[in-house]
């Protein structure tokens, strides 16, 4: 039986909502986000065929799934945008996403759309410049942050400043089955080691990125992939952490780059 989802934030007017356990069999955990203002709605990062239909099941418990008024996509990968054909055919949401996969997104989307159901995928689509931009959800503002080559060259988190949650994709993804907030930093590290070393871009970009988030009001960093960090002590171990990390071309040498025996 699944658990109902994790409420992360509530005043009564302003909602975000985690759905963190609809992933099962050989796919990665992964977190499906709902933020609902005064009647809107933004789903972020939806995923593939492995979480539509219990994701769908799921969002029809708390909203009008069909009046849907966004869906805002990460970066392309297949756990972030793949179900996009589906989306596109049950609600009526515009697909907020980098300028860069623009053009690309159509490409997950079957001929019969356009040609029996009259949709236009690109018309849907609402292209972000490389420096981000604001937008209203029912009474409040959403800012799409960049977070470009973190892990993808066309990379937006989401922050919400009314909650204060900044959704950060990949940024700080853990590989473990529960969405429970970080308690003890050291002890998991391990979790993150590896996918940050393999899929952030380089240290120059790691460290730019945390100098960002200091800048900003944060009260929580919730990842796409398991467990969030929740308050200063978290954020802060965090944020030092990764800026301190070599990955991705820090780690690149002339034996990574050698013709196969």
């Amino acid at each position: 039986m699944r658990r109902e989802p994790i409420v992360l934030f509530d005043n009564g007017e302003h909602q975000c909502m985690m759905f963190d356990d609809l992933v099962s069999g050989e796919g990665v955990q992964s977190n499906q986000f709902l933020i609902t203002d005064n009647e809107q709605y933004l789903l972020l990062d939806p995923g593939g065929d492995l979480t539509y239909t219990p994701l769908s099941l799921e969002l029809s418990k708390h909203i009008p799934v069909q009046d849907l008024t966004y869906i805002f996509a990460s970066h392309q990968d297949p756990d972030i945008i793949a179900s996009l054909d589906k989306w596109l055919l049950h609600t009526r949401a515009q697909v907020i996403c980098s300028k860069l996969w623009a053009r690309f997104l159509p490409h997950l989307t079957a001929n019969y759309l356009a040609l029996s159901r009259g949709i236009n995928t690109f018309d849907r689509i609402i292209a972000l410049p490389d420096r981000g931009q604001s937008f209203a959800l029912g009474k409040c503002t959403l800012k799409a942050v960049p977070a470009h080559f973190l892990h993808s060259v066309g990379n937006f988190q989401l922050y919400d400043p009314t909650s204060k949650i900044l959704f950060s994709g990949d940024m700080g993804a853990s590989l473990v089955d529960d969405a429970h907030p970080v308690s003890d930093f050291v002890n998991h590290v391990p979790n993150m080691l590896g996918f940050h070393r393999r899929y952030m871009a380089s240290n120059k970009v790691c460290r730019l990125w945390a100098a960002m988030v200091r800048e900003m009001d944060v009260a929580m960093i919730v990842p796409q992939h398991g467990r969030p960090f929740v308050g200063a002590e978290m954020i802060n171990a965090f944020l030092y952490w990764i800026e301190n990390l070599e990955c991705g071309m820090d780690l690149m040498g002339p034996e990574d780059y050698r013709l196969p025996k």
